[in-house]
């Protein structure tokens, strides 16, 4: 990669911070995030992995998402919390890249897996006694498949053409990672062409979903409107409550940062709002599923032999 008349191997990531005390608070604040998303995350998986209970496909998906917010936390935080306590801010461009890469093709993955969860919803509660039939473990596989596949493909494409653009003038990143906006404030000229596949990728991994879940949802409330009862209602709800407060949270931020053109970038609020859908919520995601879910609570106190009165 040329810039001006030398190659450019490196670029240095400002993080949060220049203060060494507020660099030492933030590397306590984002271990402690970490180690909860770890702890959170794995135990999740455990869980639907021990009991036969949370052999189901709703749980199969939550699973899924468990392992993808474990990868995704990981490729951001242990580089964040080594460049709050270290002198050097560098990260290699081929280490920029592979950082870049698996971000995009884990965040398009989760945001096809939301859609795919979003129809598991709708499938029990529009048919409850069809639901194992419907929800096969064959369909479950392919979903999944498909959400892995559709994120790392359209990776690649992300990442080629990101990191094909000629960066000029500083190769300092004014953020705590490799992600589109800091980089297009490096590069020389964004070509139309660049603007016109992010917004292809913007339709493809985030808004289609976005519309299937949307689309889901209707047909969600349509059936919870045909149950009789207020109490049934609640209850068919409920079982849809955590997804939704997922959805809402995860597409939020990312539709706030990638829907407006790279003119209107601003790195510092930006900034701000990539840590919770980097760093935050995949700690969130655990809590969200498990907190008021009496199946994860029972499956936690039957692995750890604890007491009802205790979790």
């Amino acid at each position: 990669m040329e810039r001006g008349n030398h190659t450019v191997t490196e670029f240095i990531l400002l993080g949060f911070s220049t203060d060494p005390v507020m660099q030492m608070i933030l590397f306590v604040l984002f271990l402690g995030v970490y180690s909860l998303t770890l702890l959170g995350n794995t135990t999740l998986i455990i869980l639907i992995c021990n009991d036969s209970r949370l052999h189901t496909p709703m749980y199969f998906f939550i699973g899924n998402l468990s392992f993808l917010d474990l990868w995704y936390s990981s490729v951001y935080t242990p580089k964040i919390l080594v460049t709050c306590i270290s002198e050097d801010k560098s990260i290699s461009f081929a280490g920029c890249l592979f950082q870049f890469f698996f971000s995009a093709g884990l965040a398009y993955s989760e945001c096809y897996l939301l859609a795919a969860m979003a129809y598991d919803r709708y499938a029990a509660i529009s048919n409850p006694l069809l639901y194992a039939q419907a929800m096969s473990r064959n369909l479950c596989l392919s979903l999944v498949m498909f959400s892995y596949t559709g994120g790392f493909v359209n990776a690649i494409i992300l990442t080629s053409n990101t990191f094909t653009l000629d960066f000029c003038g500083d190769n300092i990143i004014d953020d705590f990672f490799c992600d589109v906006p800091p980089l297009i404030k490096l590069a020389c000229d964004v070509r139309e062409s660049y603007q016109s596949v992010l917004y292809f990728l913007l339709a493809s991994n985030v808004i289609t979903p976005t519309l299937l879940i949307l689309a889901s949802y209707l047909f969600i409330i349509a059936a919870i409107l045909r149950i009789r009862s207020t109490q049934g209602r609640l209850k068919a709800f409920s079982t849809c409550s955590s997804h939704l407060i997922s959805v809402t949270l995860y597409y939020g931020s990312i539709l706030y940062i990638y829907s407006r053109p790279s003119s209107s970038y601003s790195l510092e609020r930006d900034k701000m709002v990539s840590t919770f859908y980097t760093v935050l919520f995949p700690m969130l995601n655990p809590m969200i599923y498990s907190l008021r879910n009496k199946d994860v609570k029972e499956a936690l106190r039957k692995l750890f032999k604890l007491t009802p009165s205790s979790i």
